[in-house]
């Protein structure tokens, strides 16, 4: 075993400790007195670890907190995100305490992604207390409302991100405790259809149908997939008709749109927004658009994936690609171009699930990966 493994190891009882410490926050992205108390905690700890906390308030979701290290220092900072709302509500404590069993910790939010913080403040403990903390800029940046569309936090870590020379985002591991190297882009739009009304039994013909008008609709949405290569395009929901015996003169569509690269991105965007009507004097409008850029599996991500590997082999460990076809706030920096790495988070299964759970075994491997990272991460090879 590794000196750094060894020493993790050592600390995983208190590593342990401090993720039951911060399930026990219940911390929903919509509450914002919760998601503040422990925004308030974790930058205590940063601040005790020997970092500047800089607090960015938020007046709908919990205050934002910035922790840095090595300020002044040469270089590009690395930065570090993660989140710490959850999408359990208040009260879920009750219903789904936190347990430990064997090697087990359940409870909500453990997973996801309760985990990471505590991966990413051992890991800069542990490089403090053996005084290896490298001279290079580091920060973390915790906000409180991934799970609800980062609405209040994208802008910030945007900001944040083009400062940086390198991304690592905490989200949980991927099976077999494999870094992230690719997750889908999302988009969504909403398809509106117009007709006009008329009497279902009576005038038929003088209607015309929102609700066909929407099926030619849903067709022409439904060819624009192209699964082999990661692209998909859902409609989700249909509404549509006031009445039974009523020619419906209106009709909306939900469509849900993932992509692994932004070329697909951009090209079922132009598609859908130039939508036009099939049946004479309907009418077709679209809303919405890309909200969220893919983190692209491209030759920056596997110069970046390969300098981790190696680290992670100078450690005795194996280290895999996985992917989601969920997003991450790693989509919005990977967007800007920006190296970024995710699934720095220790592993487990069931995220927002009842069954949510964390792997305790994988959070000394997941802390000694990441310390070795952050001491010896090679910012010219990128």
């Amino acid at each position: 075993m590794s000196d750094y493994l060894a020493y993790f190891q050592q600390r995983a009882p208190e590593m342990v400790a401090l993720l039951k410490r911060l399930v026990l926050f219940e911390s929903p992205s919509h509450e914002k007195p919760l998601t503040d108390a422990i925004s308030a905690f974790v930058g205590g700890l940063c601040a005790d670890l020997g970092a500047t906390v800089e607090v960015f308030p938020r007046a709908e979701v919990g205050d934002i907190r910035l922790a840095r290290w090595n300020e002044g220092a040469p270089g590009q900072p690395i930065l570090i995100l993660a989140h710490l709302d959850t999408v359990w509500p208040a009260g879920t404590l009750a219903t789904m305490p936190l347990r430990e069993e064997d090697d087990v910790l359940y409870g909500p939010g453990a997973l996801d992604m309760k985990c990471g913080v505590v991966v990413a403040l051992e890991a800069l403990r542990g490089l403090r207390d053996r005084d290896e903390l490298p001279a290079r800029p580091l920060w973390i940046l915790f906000n409180t409302d991934e799970e609800t569309g980062s609405q209040h936090s994208r802008e910030l870590i945007c900001t944040m991100a083009v400062q940086a020379g390198v991304v690592w985002v905490m989200e949980p591991a991927a099976d077999g405790e494999a870094l992230k190297t690719w997750r889908k882009g999302i988009a969504r739009y909403t398809v509106r259809t117009t007709g006009r009304a008329s009497h279902a039994g009576q005038a038929p013909e003088a209607g015309i149908n929102a609700v066909i008008e929407a099926a030619h609709q849903a067709l022409t949405l439904h060819r624009l997939n192209d699964l082999p290569n990661g692209t998909s395009v859902s409609v989700t929901v249909i509404q549509g008709g006031i009445a039974t015996n009523v020619i419906p003169p209106e009709a909306t569509l939900q469509v849900d749109v993932r992509f692994l690269k932004a070329s697909e991105a951009q090209r079922v965007d132009r598609a859908i927004q130039s939508l036009g009507p099939v049946l004479p004097g309907a009418g077709v409008t679209v809303s919405g658009g890309i909200d969220r850029g893919p983190l692209e599996r491209n030759e920056q991500m596997l110069r970046a994936f390969g300098q981790a590997r190696e680290i992670a082999a100078s450690i005795g460990l194996e280290l895999r690609e996985g992917g989601s076809g969920g997003a991450s706030d790693g989509n919005f920096t990977a967007a800007l171009g920006i190296p970024t790495l995710d699934g720095l988070g220790a592993g487990g299964l069931g995220a927002h699930a009842a069954h949510e759970q964390v792997h305790l075994r994988t959070l000394p491997r997941r802390a000694a990966l990441l310390a070795k990272m952050l001491r010896d991460w090679d910012m010219a090879r990128l």
